[in-house]
């Protein structure tokens, strides 16, 4: 089992080391073509060179920590139109690092994965939405590419909701124009709010449903199992590539520190129980997520590794 984190790596001082830079659109709109092309390349330059540094960081580390969940800024704007024709200009140079950060991983068996955000929706009934929603996972899919990925199913994985109101049409529609990388590149998750488990599931002969136990319990109130007939299928979906899920819990505070929450008892909305706690500290719930011993988790945590390797700590009392 390998434990992730999302985005950040940080030290016991709890400060971020190697972190990626972004800028803003209006700043990037203010500068001359000259400025902007300097801005950007320097920011994904930076970026690479800071993945390559939290890779060597993680291939440090046992095996069971070596995955990660690489932040959507990682080029910053480049879907921005302004910015596009810009990447075009310079994105050879930076080739030769894209490469580097590749083969280390692959070296090293460390698993990487995006997550565009959620105003990437496929299945929505906007037809300009649903062309920008494909931009950016193409842009995903383009730097993974160039990192020497999207040539065998799920050797890496681009994480998206289904969400929108043309549904499993609409998403299936959608999915036939992506790209053959992108398309073995993608994974569907299931969320708290529109998308349930079982809507995902009927995308699994596209592409592999990514379990997150968190938003099923917000949206059902259920504690699913690994015995449950859905878990089997979500696993028939990875096509043999060993699967993901991930793991999130409620704020401090809004649940109790052991056994599971029932949210009829708790009187919570589901708004406020959507949002990630800074640890993990329910260990009932901890022994839950850890009891799916056939799949990798994502940890989905404000405190990224730190919390991570504290749930890491909790597994190995159970070997």
């Amino acid at each position: 089992m390998k434990l992730g984190f999302a985005c950040k790596y940080i030290n016991e001082d709890l400060k971020q080391l190697y972190p990626f830079k972004a800028t803003t659109r209006t700043r990037f709109l203010s500068l001359d073509n000259h400025q902007r092309t300097a801005l950007i390349f320097t920011l994904a330059k930076n970026n690479l060179t800071h993945l390559y540094l939290i890779l060597e960081q993680m291939a440090s580390q046992p095996e069971d920590l070596r995955m990660m969940r690489i932040g959507s800024d990682f080029l910053p704007l480049y879907t921005v139109p302004e910015a596009t024709p810009l990447y075009a200009d310079f994105l050879p140079e930076l080739h030769d690092l894209f490469k580097k950060c590749g083969d280390f991983a692959r070296k090293n068996n460390i698993r990487l994965s995006f997550h565009p955000g959620q105003y990437s929706v496929l299945a929505s009934d906007n037809p300009a939405v649903v062309d920008r929603a494909l931009e950016d996972v193409e842009y995903h899919a383009l730097c993974a590419s160039l990192m020497g990925y999207g040539r065998s199913f799920q050797d890496f994985k681009i994480n998206i909701h289904m969400n929108g109101k043309k549904g499993l049409a609409g998403f299936r529609d959608a999915f036939a124009r992506l790209s053959p990388a992108a398309q073995r590149m993608l994974t569907v998750e299931n969320d708290e709010i529109s998308c349930s488990l079982d809507d995902v599931l009927q995308a699994r002969d596209l592409c592999p449903v990514v379990l997150d136990i968190h938003h099923h319990w917000v949206k059902e109130n259920e504690f699913i199992k690994p015995d449950d007939p859905r878990v089997a299928l979500i696993k028939e979906s990875w096509r043999g590539v060993r699967p993901v899920m991930h793991y999130s819990v409620s704020v401090e505070g809004l649940i109790p520190e052991q056994g599971f929450p029932d949210q009829a008892i708790l009187g919570v909305a589901k708004t406020k129980l959507r949002a990630h706690s800074d640890y993990y500290f329910n260990d009932t719930l901890n022994d839950w997520a850890l009891s799916f011993g056939d799949f990798d988790i994502m940890c989905e945590v404000k405190m990224k590794n730190l919390a991570r390797d504290k749930l890491y700590a909790r597994w190995l009392t159970k070997q």
